[in-house]
């Protein structure tokens, strides 16, 4: 079943930042990686739900003409308005996936320790609606939590499984480390270029 909304609220309750994102330097290196994986340096329009409050938000900004950023929690949406009040382009939302779902399409959707809340009519549903937002070309990014918690309907590892079985995503970023994983896809009918190819390089 997926993890309901009491949860986040308690959590946010609890804590200002529950997962100590702006103390911890994994927490800060993750989001170094997970934005320089990128395949593109300038994306025109970009989501992400599940944004909790706005620290990874802040740095896909720096490279976003618009980000719609998502957030279950009321509390961490009001924090996260507190924290990016002098980013303009960034629209800060309380919303959730998939039961709702942004109009208008993406070149950039990134899904950051999220999938692993949902259970696999929800999770199909969120990769399905991420696929079927992504304009041609479009990337897909994922990062999540490799260790087990007892709060999370499914493991990190199976979440980007079901991302790999999608026959629409093609594979251009793979970074595996004990405590997380990281990819990226663009979504086409061929497979990916690399960044090199794209500019041009070979």
């Amino acid at each position: 079943m997926t993890v309901g909304n009491n949860y986040f609220n308690r959590m946010y309750a609890e804590s200002n930042d529950p997962w100590s994102f702006n103390a911890r330097w994994y927490e800060r290196r993750k989001r170094a990686l997970t934005v320089a994986s990128l395949p593109h340096e300038r994306y025109h329009r970009a989501f992400e739900p599940g944004s909790s409050i706005g620290a990874l938000t802040r740095e896909l900004a720096e490279h976003c003409d618009f980000l719609l950023a998502w957030e279950g929690a009321p509390a961490a949406v009001e924090q996260a308005k507190r924290a990016l009040v002098d980013l303009e382009h960034v629209h800060l939302a309380q919303g959730r996936v998939p039961w709702e779902w942004p109009e208008g399409d993406f070149d950039l959707i990134v899904l950051s320790e999220l999938l692993y809340y949902f259970d696999d009519a929800d999770l199909a549903a969120i990769l399905a609606r991420s696929v079927d937002s992504l304009r041609p070309e479009g990337t897909l990014v994922a990062v999540h939590w490799q260790h087990q918690v007892e709060e999370h309907v499914r493991s990190g590892e199976n979440a980007h499984a079901a991302l790999a079985a999608s026959p629409r995503l093609h594979h251009v970023v793979g970074h595996v480390e004990a405590d997380f994983l990281l990819d990226v896809y663009t979504v086409g009918s061929g497979p990916a270029r690399s960044v090199a190819e794209s500019e041009g390089l070979v």
